[in-house]
């Protein structure tokens, strides 16, 4: 150790006690006013710190999970925002990125590694995309033809007037109470949203279908159904004239939304992507809810409802072996 280093140290510690004493002795010469406005400063300030502190840091946030936010009313993608642990629309687990890697392992041990390339990928990158579970590897667009689906929509359209009569039938309730039993209603900006769910989110809804039996049992008919896994939905969905329904989309792009017309009133549109299209009494329109849409009805009080039977297929993409594991990691409950 040097003697320069010395002198230059002990010159610093003369420093530093000359700066205290004389801070000591401004504290001492201010009034007693000053002071306390010191240290109601200071103590606001480790308030202040205290707090965010406590925050939970802010996660990377796209533009469309930005439009998808829950809104200071708690609502989330036109949805009453839930805690249920087993929705696939409102929950974002910490723990999913291991869940899903852990569902995976298990049904590659029981079948086989084979075909699981996209699904691995998918869960890999699940976690860059907040409110999708499984942005899985496919040719995807907004609206899809008849063709990419052509067997579902022939049974679908080919029993038009079946669903159509099970709806009336139901909808006659309404005459006498607000909600009846089994319909749910969906927050939207304007207007009304009724939804009547056959299969909600893979699980079946025993005391609806019952209402539906003929509807319920088309279902089991379509090919390519998602019956099985968190992803799958069947419903009656009614909007009442003057309806706008929030700007959302759906989790993932492995299935095809199906929407068969049962009342379809001048004035009612759907807007996938940036793409209108209107709905057709008795035809089926075929779009990717992973793209932001909404729906709205324009029409006048006299119109009536826009009513749309709903339900998801596979994408055709999806190939027999993905299916079959996507129904094992995302069956309901697990």
């Amino acid at each position: 150790m040097s003697l320069e280093w010395l002198m230059a140290w002990s010159w610093s510690l003369d420093g530093l006690r000359d700066c205290i004493a004389s801070g000591i002795q401004s504290v001492r010469d201010c009034d007693t006013s000053a002071v306390v406005t010191v240290a109601c400063l200071l103590v606001l300030f480790v308030w202040y710190c205290y707090h965010v502190g406590r925050e939970q840091p802010r996660p990377y946030v796209s533009v469309n999970s930005l439009m998808q936010g829950a809104d200071a009313n708690g609502l989330q993608n036109g949805y009453v925002y839930c805690q249920s642990p087993e929705c696939v629309r409102c929950t974002h687990s910490e723990g999913l990125n291991q869940k899903l890697y852990h569902n995976l392992q298990e049904y590659a041990k029981r079948y086989s590694w084979s075909g699981m390339g996209r699904i691995h990928k998918g869960i890999r990158e699940q976690g860059r995309y907040l409110n999708s579970l499984l942005p899985a590897d496919l040719p995807t667009t907004p609206y899809f033809t008849r063709d990419a689906q052509k067997h579902g929509v022939e049974v679908l359209e080919r029993n038009f007037q079946t669903i159509l009569c099970e709806f009336e039938t139901l909808y006659k309730a309404f005459s006498n109470c607000s909600l009846p039993q089994g319909w749910k209603m969906n927050s939207t900006p304007s207007g009304e949203w009724f939804t009547f769910y056959l299969v909600n989110q893979g699980v079946c809804v025993p005391r609806n279908c019952r209402k539906c039996p003929r509807t319920y049992r088309l279902l089991g008919s379509l090919r390519t159904c998602i019956g099985n896994n968190v992803f799958g939905n069947a419903c009656i969905s009614v909007l009442s004239p003057g309806t706008v329904i929030t700007e959302h989309y759906g989790p993932t792009n492995i299935r095809i939304r199906c929407h068969l017309g049962l009342k379809t009133p001048s004035g009612c549109e759907l807007v996938v992507g940036g793409e209108p299209q209107c709905w057709a009494e008795g035809r089926c329109l075929l779009f990717d809810d992973s793209f932001l849409h909404t729906a709205s009805h324009g029409g006048l009080a006299e119109d009536g409802p826009r009513v749309v039977f709903m339900v998801d297929l596979w994408h055709p993409n999806v190939a027999a072996a993905e299916r079959q594991a996507l129904d094992f990691i995302f069956a309901p409950g697990r």
